[in-house]
């Protein structure tokens, strides 16, 4: 299963500062919900861990981190990630794209990635991994700014009530969302005014 996901914030700081903690995975890595690198191989390679939950799912990623572009003057950078599920049962392979914006109260940050799942989370499809990736990336966002503020710590666990959310609304939606369920109700009283 393949998606793209897409997340563009702006902040109240200079734009070299924004690029001093997004270009560091080292710093960026505690506002990333359920992230963290256990070695650092060297300043453009390292190795990591990324724990998910989808519903009653959970899978731990254990995998490399690679800084393909670090572009200082464009403020743009390429990070291509691959981890493996630690009970072997898939893979997840990611690019990201970042780029910074100056404006005029602050920083203009972009993101997309493109994410490939192989395995046992590929079965809950690309919805709902947008749904909930948008979620882990709010938490992301909010993270960010905190540190930027000053922050010394932020709460990198994942928002378990927000994913919870997320996968109910879903599983309801598909329940009792579908347009042809309301359009052959709307065709019974026909039916029987002809009668």
């Amino acid at each position: 299963m393949r998606t793209t996901i897409k997340k563009d914030f702006s902040v109240e700081e200079p734009i070299e500062k924004v690029w001093d903690y997004l270009a560091n995975p080292t710093k960026i890595v505690s506002c990333v919900p359920g992230a963290s690198i256990t070695e650092e191989i060297d300043d453009r390679n390292f190795k990591g861990e990324v724990t998910m939950k989808f519903g009653p799912v959970k899978a731990k990623y254990s995998g490399e981190i690679a800084i393909q572009e670090l572009d200082m003057d464009a403020k743009k950078m390429v990070m291509k990630g691959r981890g493996l599920d630690s009970k072997g049962k898939g893979s997840a392979d990611m690019i990201m794209n970042g780029n910074l914006t100056p404006t005029e109260k602050g920083t203009d940050v972009q993101f997309s990635m493109e994410v490939s799942i192989i395995g046992m989370l590929a079965q809950f499809g690309s919805r709902l991994i947008n749904d909930v990736s948008d979620q882990l990336l709010n938490q992301f966002v909010t993270n960010f700014k905190a540190k930027l503020a000053g922050a010394e710590e932020v709460d990198n666990s994942i928002n378990a009530g927000a994913m919870v959310g997320t996968i109910v609304k879903n599983k309801i939606g598909g329940l009792f969302g579908g347009k042809k369920e309301k359009g052959q109700e709307e065709q019974k009283p026909k039916e029987e005014a002809s009668k």
